[in-house]
C-alpha cells in the first residue's frame, strides 16, 4: 500500500515518527511503486538541518579544542563505518566477539548514517547489482547527486532490505540500533554539549563551550564525515584508475583513499570485495586496515580475511599498472 493514499496529516505524522522509529510505516512503502523513487522531504528534515546547524559556527566561533574533537570523531567515526559497517558488517571480512561487535556498531551509530542492519544491507543489494539498473546510487544510472545522497532520501531505501541481512537480525541489540538509529546521535550531542560546559566551567583557558563542541564535534564533524563517505558511491565510480576488469564502473582513487581510511581503493575492493584489506599492496594506504590490525593484535578481532594470491592478478585490465 502506498503512503500516497492517506491523508496529508497522516503522511506527515508517520514522517515525524520515523526520525524516531525507523520501523513505523516502513511496511507501507513498496520499492516499486510509482512514488517509491520520489523524496520524502519532511523524513530528511534532520538530514538537512544538520548541514544548516553548521552555520552555527558564526556564533558559536572557533577553539583548538573544537577542532580536535571534531578531527578526532571524524576519524572514530569514519574507521567504526569503514571497518565495521563496510568490512565486518556487509562482508564478514574478519570475526569478534558479540560484544566488540555491539561496541563499534554503537560507535558507527554516531556517524548518523543509519542502523547497522539498514547500511548492511543496502550495501550487500549494491554489490548484487553494481551499477545495474537495479543498484540504487549508481552514478552510471542515476547521476552523480542521486548517487551521492539523494538515493538514501527516496521512499524506497528508507526500510532495511531485512533478506539480505538474516544474519545479522539474529542479535536483537543490533535491531533495536537499527529501529531507533536517532537515539545515539542524540545522545552523542548531549555528551558533547555536557563536555563542553564542564570544560568551560573547570578549563576554561580551552576557550570552548558546549553549543561550541556540539557545532563543531557534532555538526560540522558529522557533515564532512557524510560526505566523505558518499564520494565512495559517486566520485570513486567516476574518477580514478581500474586496475581490475569489473562489471562495474569502480575506480582506485588514490586521494579519496586518504579521506575515507582506505575506502577510495574501490576497484580493488569490487574485484574482491571480501577482503579485510582494500589496499591490496604495501603502498596503498589503508588507514581502516592498519586499525584493523591493531585490534587482531589486541585479540579485539580475529580471522582477517586476506586477498588470494590468485586474485591479484586476475582479471587484470590490459596495461592496467601494478
Amino acid at each position: 500500500m502506498e503512503m500516497t493514499g492517506k491523508p496529508w496529516h497522516a503522511r506527515l505524522w508517520s514522517s515525524i515518527v520515523c526520525w524516531f522509529d525507523s520501523s513505523a510505516g516502513a511496511a507501507q512503502i513498496s520499492r516499486d511503486g510509482a512514488q517509491a523513487r520520489q523524496i520524502d522531504w519532511t523524513r530528511v528534515v534532520p538530514f538537512v538541518g544538520l548541514h544548516l546547524a553548521c552555520l552555527a559556527v558564526l556564533w558559536v566561533g572557533v577553539s583548538a579544542a573544537a577542532v580536535a574533537v571534531a578531527v578526532g570523531l571524524y576519524a572514530l567515526r569514519m574507521f567504526a563505518i569503514t571497518g565495521f559497517y563496510h568490512r565486518y558488517f556487509s562482508h564478514c571480512a574478519f570475526r569478534t566477539s558479540r560484544a566488540a561487535q555491539f561496541v563499534f556498531a554503537l560507535l558507527a551509530a554516531s556517524a548518523v548514517q543509519r542502523g547497522p542492519l539498514w547500511w548492511a544491507s543496502h550495501h550487500r543489494h549494491h554489490h548484487a547489482h553494481a551499477d545495474a539498473p537495479d543498484d540504487a546510487h549508481s552514478a552510471r544510472q542515476h547521476g552523480f547527486w542521486w548517487s551521492h545522497m539523494g538515493w538514501f532520501m527516496a521512499r524506497r531505501n528508507f526500510a532495511a532490505r531485512h533478506a539480505l541481512v538474516a544474519d545479522l537480525a539474529r542479535y536483537p541489540e543490533l535491531r533495536f540500533l537499527d529501529r531507533f538509529d536517532a537515539l545515539v546521535p542524540v545522545a552523542l550531542a548531549a555528551l558533547l554539549y555536557a563536555a563542553g560546559a564542564l570544560l568551560a566551567h573547570f578549563a576554561p583557558a580551552l576557550a570552548t563551550n558546549g553549543l561550541q563542541l556540539v557545532v563543531w564535534g557534532f555538526c560540522i564533524s558529522t557533515v564532512v564525515l557524510y560526505h566523505a563517505t558518499f564520494t565512495t558511491n559517486s566520485l570513486a565510480h567516476r574518477f580514478g584508475r581500474r586496475r581490475y576488469a569489473t562489471s562495474d564502473d569502480s575506480r582506485n582513487n588514490a586521494w579519496l583513499a586518504l579521506l575515507t581510511f582506505g575506502e577510495g581503493w574501490h576497484n580493488n575492493h569490487h574485484h574482491y570485495p571480501g577482503a579485510a584489506r582494500q589496499g591490496f599492496y604495501w603502498w596503498e594506504i589503508d588507514l581502516t586496515y592498519y586499525g584493523l590490525r591493531l585490534l587482531a593484535a589486541l585479540g579485539v578481532i580475529w580471522d582477517l580475511k586476506q586477498v588470494p594470491a590468485a586474485m591479484l592478478n586476475a582479471r587484470r585490465q590490459s596495461g592496467a599498472p601494478a
